[in-house]
C-alpha cells in the first residue's frame, strides 16, 4: 500500500536481474557472424557473464553511485603539499576493476580480440558510460606506442593487462595501468597544429621538459598521458607518466575539473605543464601521425559507446511499454507507440551492426580492412552518435512523466547522448576527414565500394541509394559545404548493406523503407504501416 487513498498499480518491474548481453539479439548475432566458430562458445561465456553483471541491481546501483557523487579535486594535501588528486566514490573504482577484469583493455593480443571487445564495451556502457571513458583510451594507447618498441616493452603489458592496479606509483611498480590523453588547448580545440605547449629536448635522448597546458584531460588520475607539444621539429606526440621511475611526481599541475553536463561520474580536467618530463613517441614533428591509430580507436569507440546507450534507451522503452497499460491495453500493442518503438529499434540495431562490423575489420589483418576503416570509421562516428541524442530523448519520452525523472534513469542516459558526437572531434572534423580520405586515399572508396556491393541486388532501395551516392561523389564540386550530407549518405547506406545482408528481413525492409526509400518522416514512428513492426520490437524486447 503507498498509503490510505491508493493502490500503486500499472507501474513496470524496474529492468534488473537480466542478461544485458544476451537479451541484445543483435549484438550476440554480431558477435556469432563475426568470430570464428571456435571461439563462440569461450566468448560468448564470458560475454554473458559480464552481461549477467550489467544488469543486475548491485552494479546498476554502483553507476549510479558513480553519477551522482562526481570526482573531487584535491590540489593540496593538510600540510600544503601540490599533489593534484582526484577522489572518487568507491563505486567508480568497483566499475573501472570490472571493466579492466572483462578485457576492455586488451584486444590486441587475442585472437577476435577487437569484436570481443567492442561487444563487451556496448555492453558495459550501459551500466555508467564515465567509466568507459579511460577503459577507451587504454585500449587505444597500444598502437601509439608500438611507434617506439621500447616504450611498447615498457607498458603495453600493463596497458592489456586484466588488473585494476590504482594508486599512483612508478610503471615498473604496477601489475596493471590506465592511460589517458590530452592534446587540445584553449586557443585551438580540435585544431591540434595550433597548439603552444613547448618540448625543450633535455640531455638524455628522447626525454623532455613540457612546458604549457591542456584545455580538456579526461580521468587525470591515469599512470600515463598521451600529449602533443612543440618540439624544434614541430608537433610532437609524448609520453608523460604521472609518477616518476624514482617514485616522485611529475610536475602534473591540475587548474580545475569541468562541470559538464553528463559523464559526470568521470573526471575532465584542465592540466598545466611546468617543467614537466616527458619521453618522445615516434620521432620529432610526425606527432599527428603517431597519434593516428589511438584516436582510429577512440572515434570507433564512441560509436559502440552510442550504440550502448541507444540499445539501453530502446531496452527501457519496451520493456516500459511491454508492462504499461494505458486506453485499454498494452502500451506496445497499440499500432502508434509500437511503431515509435519499431523505428528506435531499427536505429538501434542498424548502429550495433555498423560498429561491430568495423571492429571485426580491426581484427583482420589486411590492406582492404584497413581501407574500410580509413573512410568508415569517422563516417560512423559523425553518424552513429549524432542518431544516438534524438533516439534517446524519444526512448524517454515512451515512459512519459516517468522517464523525465531522474529515478528512472533516462536523464542520466539523455545528458550522456550528445557526447560522443563532441569528443574525438564533432561532426565537422569527422565529415571533413572523411573528404580527406576520399581525396587522397583511393583505395579507402575502393574497400567501402566493396562491402557495400556485396548486398547489391538485395533490394530496390538499396540499390537506389548506391546509385544516388555513386551520383554524388562523382560530382565534388563545392563538396565541403556538403560534406555532412555525403558522410552521411556513406553511413546510412553502408548500414543498409550490412542489414541486408545479416538482419532479419523485417529490421531490414523498415531501415530501407524509413532511411533510404524515403518512405518515413523526420520524427521517429513514422515507418510505413504496412511493415512488420511488431516483429520488430519484439526483437528489441530484454528478456528480463
Amino acid at each position: 500500500m503507498a498509503g490510505s487513498t491508493h493502490t500503486v498499480t500499472n507501474q513496470p518491474d524496474p529492468l534488473a536481474g537480466y542478461d544485458v548481453f544476451s537479451a541484445d539479439r543483435a549484438l550476440v548475432a554480431a558477435v556469432r557472424r563475426h568470430l570464428e566458430p571456435g571461439l563462440h562458445e569461450e566468448a560468448l561465456a564470458e560475454l554473458s557473464g559480464l552481461g549477467r553483471s550489467a544488469g543486475s541491481a548491485q552494479v546498476q546501483e554502483w553507476g549510479a553511485q558513480a553519477n551522482d557523487d562526481p570526482p573531487r579535486l584535491r590540489t593540496h594535501d593538510r600540510y600544503g603539499n601540490r599533489i593534484d588528486e582526484v577522489d572518487f566514490h568507491p563505486a567508480w573504482h568497483r566499475l573501472l576493476g570490472k571493466g579492466v577484469g572483462a578485457g576492455l583493455t586488451s584486444a590486441w593480443n587475442r585472437p577476435g580480440g577487437h569484436v570481443r571487445r567492442a561487444a563487451a564495451f556496448a555492453v558495459w556502457t550501459q551500466v555508467e558510460a564515465g567509466n568507459t571513458c579511460p577503459l577507451s583510451m587504454t585500449h587505444a594507447a597500444v598502437p601509439a606506442l608500438r611507434t617506439d618498441p621500447e616504450l611498447a616493452a615498457e607498458w603495453e603489458p600493463r596497458l592489456t593487462s586484466a588488473v585494476y592496479d590504482r594508486g599512483l606509483k612508478p610503471v615498473a611498480d604496477k601489475a596493471g595501468v590506465l592511460f589517458g590523453m590530452g592534446m587540445t588547448e584553449k586557443q585551438g580545440g580540435s585544431d591540434v597544429r595550433a597548439n603552444t605547449t613547448a618540448a625543450r629536448p633535455l640531455a638524455q635522448e628522447g626525454t623532455y621538459e613540457l612546458t604549457g597546458h591542456k584545455w580538456f584531460c579526461s580521468a587525470p588520475m591515469s599512470d600515463g598521458f598521451l600529449v602533443l607539444a612543440q618540439a624544434p621539429g614541430g608537433l610532437t606526440c609524448f609520453l608523460v607518466p604521472r609518477v616518476l621511475q624514482d617514485g616522485s611526481r611529475n610536475v602534473f599541475l591540475i587548474q580545475r575539473l569541468k562541470d559538464k553536463l553528463g559523464n559526470r561520474s568521470n573526471a575532465s580536467a584542465e592540466v598545466e605543464f611546468a617543467g614537466t618530463w616527458a619521453r618522445r613517441v615516434g620521432e620529432e614533428g610526425r606527432g599527428v601521425p603517431a597519434i593516428i591509430g589511438m584516436v582510429a580507436a577512440t572515434r570507433l569507440d564512441c560509436a559502440l559507446g552510442s550504440a550502448g546507450l541507444m540499445r539501453q534507451a530502446v531496452a527501457q522503452a519496451v520493456h516500459h511499454c511491454a508492462q504499461r497499460e494505458a486506453f485499454g491495453g498494452k502500451l506496445i500493442d497499440k499500432p502508434l507507440m509500437r511503431n515509435v518503438l519499431a523505428d528506435l529499434a531499427v536505429e538501434s540495431e542498424a548502429a550495433t551492426t555498423l560498429a561491430l562490423r568495423l571492429a571485426a575489420a580491426c581484427d583482420e589483418d589486411s590492406e582492404q580492412a584497413r581501407a574500410l576503416l580509413r573512410i568508415a570509421v569517422p563516417a560512423a562516428k559523425y553518424w552513429v552518435t549524432k542518431r544516438c541524442a534524438p533516439l534517446v530523448v524519444e526512448a524517454a519520452e515512451c515512459l512519459g512523466g516517468n522517464g523525465y525523472v531522474e529515478e528512472s534513469g533516462l536523464p542520466r542516459l539523455v545528458r550522456e547522448s550528445p557526447l560522443n558526437s563532441i569528443w574525438e572531434g564533432a561532426g565537422n572534423v569527422q565529415a571533413l576527414d572523411v573528404l580527406r580520405a576520399l581525396r587522397r586515399e583511393p583505395a579507402a572508396l575502393d574497400a567501402y565500394l566493396r562491402e557495400v556491393g556485396q548486398a547489391r541486388g538485395a533490394d530496390h532501395r538499396l540499390d537506389a541509394a548506391i546509385k544516388d551516392l555513386l551520383t554524388e561523389l562523382a560530382d565534388l564540386e563545392g563538396v565541403e559545404a556538403r560534406a555532412r550530407r555525403l558522410t552521411e549518405r556513406l553511413a546510412l547506406v553502408l548500414q543498409g548493406s550490412l542489414l541486408v545482408r545479416f538482419a532479419p528481413p523485417e529490421v531490414a525492409d523498415a531501415f530501407c523503407a524509413g532511411r533510404l526509400g524515403h518512405d518515413g518522416g523526420a520524427a521517429f514512428g513514422t515507418l510505413p504501416h504496412t511493415l512488420d513492426l511488431a516483429s520488430v520490437v519484439e526483437r528489441a524486447r530484454p528478456a528480463s
